[in-house]
């Protein structure tokens, strides 16, 4: 499926300058509200320990938000000598892997937090005299640094919710259960999305990130596609008719994954006096049958949809699916429409510490009927994280440039734990398909 260049076109959030800083403001706050939540809800022990080879330790974490904060804002938007210059290197992501982090002369817990403060209050102020206006730099064009900051931060406050999960100890944490399903009797296995073009991607949507952009257009033939993530009841029928033992369901690296690993089930899963518990930030419980499958790779969302005679569907595929509106022939910001995301609409932002069961949030779907397309688990699609055509990269390469290629795979859509100003329609996650600790689910779909 080739795309070509689209102007832009309504639906693209449009606010003044004024306007604009109002909402940097309130993104900055939040994500600054839940690291201090995510870090203080530990000991110093915790925050410096290395929970697992595959993240960093949370110190770390909190250290590089205020690192990355200082680069963008204070030195490029602002013109400020450097604070720390000395620990760049530390903080830089592409310099020390995960799992060499903790060996590295970190910053302890306290000065941690203290860098990390001083850093956001200058930032405060630069944000009040900031131009975010057309006419700037484009760093400053309609706060575009403030907003791809607080993105950072919530993406961060992501990973080290991760870290919580992979924890061992009691739960630190707590949150409110999210709603129930209303209607899922009634509502269909799956809706029909009807075929020809869209807009995919986005020129205008002021924070959106370099990989999202530009828009263009995408012909998709009609397809079919599950109405609701997949369910850890229907993934649990794929386990007990076999499916960890069958070779033919599994593309070849995924078996031989399944082989070396004894993978049997979901990470966190496991079974006692025949009863599927798991283990959950701290708590181990039974394992819902009516909640969105969570934490599982790839290949092992692949091999459910083989096995169910399906498939996972296109990220454009995908998309459509999530933001195209027979009605006007336009791409919402959405599945519900062009507002920001609320409490009624999806579940976000840690609110709460699960999926919520599938069929919930019908204030959410999208114009083809599909619900839960925003919040509640990423969801793998099958594309290979590709640029659009006519990307440019920006600000640094480093972002989506380098990742480019088969070996990652495209997420769609966010979790319970992304916050709401780093998801929307046109958001686009990837990682290796082999990836499991990450909150991600799956929906199925099949050609029409």
């Amino acid at each position: 499926m080739t795309g070509t260049p689209v102007p832009p076109g309504a639906g693209e959030l449009d606010l003044d300058p004024e306007a604009l800083r109002k909402r940097a403001l309130t993104a900055l706050l939040a994500a600054r509200a839940r690291t201090a939540l995510l870090t203080d809800s530990v000991d110093d022990h915790d925050l410096t320990a290395q929970h697992s080879p595959l993240m960093s330790p949370l110190v770390w974490d909190l250290a590089h938000i205020g690192n990355q904060e200082e680069l963008w804002l204070l030195r490029a938007v602002g013109g400020r000598a450097a604070l720390r210059p000395e620990i760049d290197g530390l903080y830089d992501a592409f310099e020390h892997p995960r799992a060499s982090r903790p060996s590295l002369p970190l910053l302890a817990p306290a000065e941690a937090r203290i860098y990390a403060a001083d850093v956001r209050g200058r930032a405060l102020d630069i944000l009040d005299t900031a131009p975010l206006h057309g006419g700037g730099r484009p760093l400053e064009q309609a706060g575009f640094a403030f907003g791809m900051v607080a993105q950072h931060e919530q993406q961060h406050d992501e990973t080290m919710l991760i870290t919580h999960q992979l924890r061992s100890g009691p739960a630190a944490l707590g949150a409110p259960e999210p709603p129930g399903a209303t209607d899922a009797v009634a509502l269909p296995a799956e809706v029909l999305v009807p075929g020809g073009p869209f807009t995919m991607g986005t020129s205008t949507e002021p924070w959106a990130l370099d990989n999202e952009r530009p828009a263009h257009r995408r012909e998709v033939a009609a397809f079919h596609i599950d109405s609701a993530p997949v369910t850890c009841g229907s993934y649990r029928r794929f386990i007990d008719d076999g499916g960890y033992t069958e070779a033919r369901w599994w593309a070849p690296e995924g078996w031989a994954m399944v082989r070396a690993h004894e993978l049997t089930a979901p990470l966190f899963w496991h079974k006692d006096a025949g009863q599927w518990l798991r283990r959950r930030f701290g708590v181990t419980e039974p394992v819902p049958d009516d909640e969105p499958v969570l934490h599982v790779s790839w290949y092992e969302a692949d091999a459910y949809a083989r096995w169910a005679g399906r498939r996972l569907p296109t990220e454009p595929e995908w998309e459509k699916a999530a933001r195209h509106d027979p009605a006007s022939g336009r791409s919402l910001r959405y599945p519900w429409g062009d507002e920001d995301p609320t409490p009624e609409r999806a579940n976000l932002g840690q609110r709460h510490l699960r999926p919520a069961a599938a069929g919930a949030y019908a204030a959410g779907r999208s114009p083809a009927g599909a619900g839960q397309l925003i919040g509640d688990v990423w969801e793998w699609t099958s594309s290979d994280f590709l640029p659009y055509p006519g990307f440019a990269a920006f600000p640094y390469r480093e972002y989506s440039e380098v990742f480019f290629g088969p070996e990652h795979k495209v997420l769609r859509g966010g979790s319970f734990a992304v916050g709401p100003v780093a998801c929307r329609g046109t958001f686009r996650n990837w990682d290796l398909p082999v990836r499991r600790q990450i909150f991600s689910g799956f929906r199925t779909a099949r050609s029409a």
